[in-house]
């Protein structure tokens, strides 16, 4: 599932290509939205708010789309090929003069009011990559819970928002603590809180598939830090990767 980082990455490209130019073309490709069109309106910005994605068009209307699992938006030049999948998983076509975004195999996707982004965003944390960033909130929230594991913890989008299975493994790794210690028995839990901050932000930038990455998808290699090998478990139906060398906790 697309991270905060990837949808980060996604609202910059989205937002180069599309913000300050008019729609040339426009299509939403789900039946409560099939007769939308926003053509001829202005691309205000594309702004991300943990794993969602607003792309808000001039008229106050906010187009929201989520990626889920295996959601894609590309963006393309004039002539080049459509290589992000077959066209009967294209859920968006938004395009102006110079480029065409499009949107793949989105499981949500919708149009509402500027005004009514609340609707589907006010529920989440404080977003790690976003300008509303509070780390005292986002740590209040974790803490609320002191029982739950930290990758459960972590996971749930209304504690912070961005965070999604690969990130878990790595914050819990910079913690040294496994993923199924509760948090109320983790010492100094804001260091928590900064180790999912540094995790994002390191790899914010950087090309998709190219992560840094300590522990995920590692099982079997050496520990970066103590070189024990890395194990990988299921939790709660997720893979999860932690070092049993350094990192301390219960672990199944």
């Amino acid at each position: 599932m697309p991270e905060g980082d990837t949808v980060w990455q996604t609202a910059r490209r989205l937002h180069t290509a599309l913000a300050g130019q008019r729609l040339t073309r426009s299509e939403l490709r789900v039946p409560r939205f099939a007769t939308a069109d926003l053509t001829g309106r202005t691309v205000l910005d594309v702004t991300p708010r943990g794993k969602h994605l607003l792309t808000r068009v001039e008229g106050g209307l906010t187009l929201h789309s989520h990626l889920r699992m295996d959601g894609s938006w590309k963006v393309y030049e004039p002539g080049e090929r459509w290589r992000g999948g077959a066209a009967h998983q294209i859920r968006a076509i938004l395009g102006t003069a110079a480029r065409t975004a499009v949107g793949y195999r989105l499981p949500v996707l919708e149009l509402l009011r500027t005004s009514e982004e609340e609707r589907v965003v006010g529920h989440l944390g404080p977003d790690l990559l976003g300008p509303d960033w509070a780390p005292d909130i986002a740590l209040r929230n974790l803490l609320a819970e002191p029982s739950r594991s930290l990758g459960e913890a972590l996971l749930d989008q209304r504690n912070l928002a961005g965070v999604g299975n690969i990130f878990k493994s790595e914050t819990c790794f910079l913690v040294r603590a496994t993923p199924w210690l509760p948090i109320g028995r983790l010492p100094e839990p804001e260091r928590l809180v900064a180790a999912a901050k540094r995790a994002l932000e390191a790899n914010r930038t950087r090309p998709g598939g190219s992560r840094r990455l300590y522990v995920y998808g590692r099982a079997g290699s050496p520990c970066p830090r103590c070189r024990t090998g890395i194990r990988g478990a299921d939790q709660d139906g997720r893979p999860t990767y932690w070092c049993p060398g350094c990192q301390s906790g219960p672990s199944p």
